[in-house]
């Protein structure tokens, strides 16, 4: 354990993007001491000590926690807020920046999370939840596509199909009854499309505070044009010029209601609550809530936030958010997402990566490693699909974006995939949606 008591030891929990982006702004406070990350991928051995830990484990994160005196735990992805880490980790009494698994069930249950926003009052699409078939496909064709088919469980982002056709609509709820989503896919939730740009707004809470972060827009589709299949996010920026003050408003309202019905239910729910909006003509709707950090949301979103990371992590921990008031740099944040070729679908690993240093010596340019590891001669290479975020700061928006796509021309490696739009549909205004 660290020796000063001025700084406290941390474990956070992850490999993605996203925990490099939490180690890079938790390392940079004052009060970390050791930042443990478990199990870490090849950027975040760089700002701190990678573990060996089943993340997902609640009694072996929590041992480990307990043995190295550890001061906070950070927990960046959504199997381990589910599996009920951060109970396991809060009855060994210690701070823990995450939802227990009762508040986590907003994301790893989506019949729970639309059923608890239409007691919040919160607006969201129109749906129905099935546990058998039959009755799935008779809503169905009562109500004709477009519609959306969702399993409910966690399904890794892979379970739901925005259906343009009637037999689209079918073949999904079949997909999910025949198990192709395991357990996730038992229960399956059937919603309307909505219409609109989509817009995410994330929020610091402490399960009475709400504190709402800037917005953010990702980019969900494989190709250009928002074409091809859906994948973690191919790229995002903060803010979102397109969104008006009085949306800005309602959706922090939506982030609002939702922490109380939650409080007034009796779920203490400690961290990130992630709202996912659809800008529809009515006003935001709630697409999903997500009960952790967006991945690549995290990259634009705390380059911009000038606040100690850990002081407001601690502040949520503690339910002393009240306490905090958020500031945020002007600039805009554009990050581009570097992937296997192949992904979403199959791809090779082990592919040697360079220039990631002559990125990041770039100004106002920084590296995020997701897909990332260090092989055996020492060499930097590809782990997964999505292996990069290329983030930059600019004064405009174009700025930023033109900064994000000459780092990603420093880098290289076998495969390297890239969208070339991001972000161009901001500059259009409104009526690139349209």
């Amino acid at each position: 354990m660290t020796v000063d008591h001025q700084t406290i030891d941390i474990l956070l929990l992850g490999s993605g993007g996203r925990e490099h982006a939490l180690a890079m702004k938790l390392a940079e406070s004052p009060l970390c001491g050791t930042l443990y990350i478990a199990p870490g991928n090849g950027g975040t051995a760089q700002v701190g000590e990678n573990v060996a830990l089943a993340e997902d484990d609640p009694e072996q994160v929590a041992d480990f926690a307990r043995e190295t005196g550890v001061g906070l735990v950070v927990i960046g992805p959504e199997a381990p807020l589910v599996a009920g880490v951060a109970d396991a980790v809060r009855a060994a009494g210690i701070p823990c920046f995450g939802p227990g698994a009762a508040g986590a069930r907003v994301e790893g249950s989506k019949r729970f999370s639309k059923e608890l926003m239409g007691r919040a009052g919160v607006p969201t699409a129109a749906y129905g939840s099935f546990t058998d078939e039959a009755s799935a496909l008779a809503y169905v064709r009562e109500q004709g596509a477009p519609l959306v088919v969702k399993a409910d469980g966690l399904a890794a982002g892979k379970g739901v199909v925005v259906a343009t056709e009637l037999t689209e609509a079918e073949d999904a709820v079949r997909e999910c009854f025949a198990g192709a989503f395991g357990s996730a896919g038992s229960t399956v939730v059937i919603e309307e499309c909505l219409t609109g740009p989509e817009c995410s707004l994330l929020a610091f809470t402490d399960g009475k505070t709400v504190r709402p972060m800037a917005t953010a827009q990702d980019h969900k589709r494989a190709l250009e044009g928002d074409r091809g299949p859906n994948t973690g996010g191919m790229g995002v920026y903060s803010p979102v010029p397109i969104v008006t003050d009085d949306e800005l408003a309602a959706m922090k309202q939506a982030l609002v209601d939702t922490v109380a019905e939650l409080a007034a239910e009796g779920i203490d729910y400690r961290g990130c609550l992630y709202g996912g909006f659809m800008l529809t003509p009515e006003g935001p709707k709630v697409l999903e809530f997500n009960a952790r950090f967006g991945d690549p949301e995290t990259q634009v979103i705390l380059p911009r936030l000038e606040n100690d990371l850990v002081e407001v992590m601690l502040a949520c921990a503690e339910q002393r958010l009240d306490e905090v008031e958020l500031s945020w740099r002007d600039e805009w944040a554009v990050a581009v997402v570097l992937t296997s070729a192949g992904y979403p679908g199959s791809y090779e690993k082990g592919k040697v990566i360079t220039g990631v240093e002559e990125a990041n010596a770039m100004d106002n340019v920084t590296v995020y490693h997701a897909g990332t590891a260090v092989n055996e001669s020492g060499e930097l290479v590809t782990s997964g699909g999505r292996v990069l975020a290329v983030t930059a700061l600019g004064n405009t928006f174009e700025a930023a974006r033109d900064l994000a796509y000459a780092a990603c021309e420093k880098i290289d490696f076998e495969g390297k995939t890239l969208r070339h739009d991001i972000g161009l549909k901001a500059l259009k205004g409104r009526e690139a949606w349209a």
